[in-house]
């Protein structure tokens, strides 16, 4: 059976888009792997391209409009992507005529409202930012843990904050926005440390401004990606618990901003951004039974 996708993203962070009420989707690693792959053109080769792939399951539990699921690039599935919880929340809230929705993930419940054209508000719920949560490989203070990069007396990067958003990151602060051969080079090495036994997401966080902190970050099993929504929220709420920014910023990324609240009264972090629906197509026949 040929299935039906969605081909969306959130500030280029970009998305395969399925809903499984009408064609069952359970793929392996291989198969989203194969979906993910960016296609080459001069070898023929390649699936349709993604950063994650995304399923739309019906719901599971009372007051949810659907339970998802989401894959990284590598085939592993993820507890969260921020990006792509902008663009469930808006899919759902299109076809069901709302302006507000709540759906389910292996992460727990999360919720959108419109926000505006095309702009979506998410609550990401609260950061875990206990050791055990992340998860370390040793108990830390996540507020900057013993980590560096580089010579022990020059390190290149050092004492990162942690944050888990449903998936677990590591943001180091930085004097200036780093390139893309930093990021990908520093990020490689830390996404698979031994202090990370289910890897982590690494953030370059430069502070600009107590509302502005200029973002690159390295995922885990995707590599350098244009957005990361989550990593946006571990950033600010690094940020904030270092006294480095106020509860609202503007994160940017070089493709856009996204704008992180970290609420004070609930401890809830809140995303606004916006999402991008780029087209319509049918997986290949071998991409998941």
């Amino acid at each position: 059976m040929s299935r039906t996708f969605l081909k969306m993203n959130g500030l280029g962070n970009d998305f395969v888009v399925i809903e499984t009420l009408t064609q069952p989707f359970n793929p392996t690693a291989e198969d989203i792997r194969a979906i993910a792959k960016r296609p080459n053109s001069e070898k023929g080769e390649g699936g349709i391209g993604c950063d994650q792939v995304i399923a739309i399951d019906p719901p599971r539990a009372e007051g949810a409009s659907a339970y998802v699921r989401f894959w990284n690039s590598d085939g592993e599935e993820t507890g969260a992507c921020g990006n792509g919880t902008r663009c469930v929340a808006w899919l759902l809230m299109q076809s069901g005529k709302k302006d507000a929705v709540a759906f389910d993930t292996v992460a727990g419940r999360l919720s959108g409202v419109m926000a505006g054209d095309k702009l979506v508000t998410v609550d990401m719920g609260q950061p875990g930012l206990a050791w055990d949560r992340i998860p370390l490989a040793e108990e830390m203070d996540t507020v900057g843990i013993e980590l560096q990069v580089g010579p022990i007396d020059a390190p290149l990067v050092h004492t990162p904050g942690c944050v888990s958003m449903g998936n677990p990151h590591v943001v180091f602060f930085v004097e200036a926005p780093v390139d893309d051969a930093f990021a990908t080079g520093t990020g490689s090495l830390v996404e698979h440390h031994p202090l990370f036994p289910e890897g982590v997401n690494v953030g370059f966080a430069h502070v600009a401004a107590r509302d502005h902190i200029q973002l690159k970050v390295w995922e885990r099993g995707a590599g350098l990606t244009a957005a990361c929504g989550t990593g946006a929220c571990a950033a600010q709420v690094a940020a904030v618990r270092r006294g480095l920014t106020d509860r609202v910023a503007k994160v940017e990324f070089e493709s856009g901003a996204l704008t992180i609240e970290w609420r004070e009264a609930d401890g809830h972090v809140i995303m606004t951004g916006p999402v991008t629906m780029e087209f319509v197509g049918k997986l290949p026949e071998r991409a998941a039974a």
